[in-house]
């Protein structure tokens, strides 16, 4: 069972001033959870105070879906791994179903190193041809969201059995395996000795691969955990878990916390900074 869940901020900001803006994840069968974290779904309508959505660094890789796209070719788009947040207000109808899979395992799907989508979108015919289009007019056309995610699995599933499993590279694999062991908190010399790699070999994996440092991606990994603690915890105080999570003061601590999410911890939970 992978111990990696990553976090989305609308399930951390879940008051909305009305029923106009929807988000939703839904976990995946058993057998697919190594490779997705999860499916979700966003419904957004026209409002008089249009909602803010943000988009959290997870060191994940989404496929996305726009169901009121009239365009085959422009509907479906992949979105790499984001190393800064993205809020935005949106202000017009919105209907998206996207599938968030693990970075180090999405190759087996996309056959392209991660690195090629890097903080950017590209369409899914792109990366698929043909295949793409009936695909997504499949997910397109399907009555309900229960229905696309058993139609996506099974696409998945067929895209597995003939997966190029020599895609993988081992050093990402494992690597990333001891990153959520550690909760991100492993230096680049730390995970190099355990992947008995040289630094210099483990740097180039990770460059080639997913476009970003190990550093950078045990950042955003630290993040992700840090945020699931706070966000479940019945009581904190930031120092202490500023400490618990490798930070050397409290400053250091808000600083990378508003580097991943656009605003301090204290905004993100009401709390003020000595809260216990």
């Amino acid at each position: 069972m992978r111990s990696f869940n990553p976090l989305q901020a609308p399930m951390i900001e879940t008051s909305h001033p009305d029923a106009s803006y929807s988000y939703r994840e839904f976990l995946p069968s058993p057998g697919l959870s190594p490779y997705v974290a999860a499916y979700w779904t966003l419904d957004v309508r026209p409002s008089a105070r249009p909602p803010q959505h943000r988009i959290l660094p997870d060191g994940c890789v989404d496929i996305i879906f726009d169901l009121h796209s009239h365009s085959a070719s422009e509907c479906a788009f992949v979105a790499g791994v984001m190393t800064v947040p993205d809020a935005f207000s949106i202000t017009e109808d919105h209907c998206l179903f996207g599938v968030r899979f693990y970075s180090e395992t999405v190759r087996l799907f996309t056959r392209f190193p991660v690195s090629e989508f890097r903080n950017t979108q590209v369409f899914l015919h792109e990366i698929w041809g043909r295949d793409a289009f009936e695909f997504s007019e499949s997910i397109m056309t399907a009555a309900e969201t229960s229905q696309r995610i058993e139609r996506m699995e099974s696409y998945l599933w067929n895209r597995l059995d003939r997966a190029d499993f020599s895609l993988d590279e081992p050093i990402l694999l494992h690597g990333l395996r001891y990153v959520y062991e550690e909760k991100g908190m492993l230096s680049v010399k730390s995970l190099s000795e355990k992947l008995h790699y040289s630094e210099r070999t483990v740097r180039r994996a990770f460059q080639k691969e997913l476009g970003i440092s190990p550093k950078e991606m045990t950042d955003i990994i630290r993040f992700q955990y840090l945020l699931r603690e706070l966000l479940h915890a019945r009581s904190f105080r930031f120092p202490d878990i500023a400490a618990k999570y490798g930070y050397y003061d409290q400053s250091h601590f808000i600083h990378s916390f508003k580097r991943f999410y656009g605003a301090s911890p204290q905004q993100v939970f009401h709390a003020p900074c000595s809260q216990g």
